[in-house]
């Protein structure tokens, strides 16, 4: 897996709400910054961590120190987009 850099473009996953209303979605983020550890891994978690601008259909989000999470897509994390055939 590369290494995320300012700029990118990756997916964060949304949490959704408790009663089902808004299902867990991914949503198209960019990458503001990179934890200041070597290779942007956190110490704590053992995974890259970035902190993100998220482009939401109504508006903007902004969060920080997320965890990567390439296979479950757990709500709260983020991860290189799909390659499409």
């Amino acid at each position: 897996m590369s290494k995320p850099t300012i700029g990118a473009t990756v997916h964060y996953v949304s949490y959704g709400t408790p009663g089902g209303e808004y299902t867990s979605k991914c949503r198209a983020a960019i990458v503001t910054g990179v934890c200041d550890n070597p290779d942007g891994v956190d110490p704590e978690t053992g995974t890259r961590c970035v902190s993100l601008a998220v482009l939401n259909p109504s508006g903007l989000f902004f969060d920080e120190h997320l965890p990567q999470d390439e296979d479950a897509h757990d709500g709260s994390t983020w991860h290189w987009p799909e390659v499409s055939a």
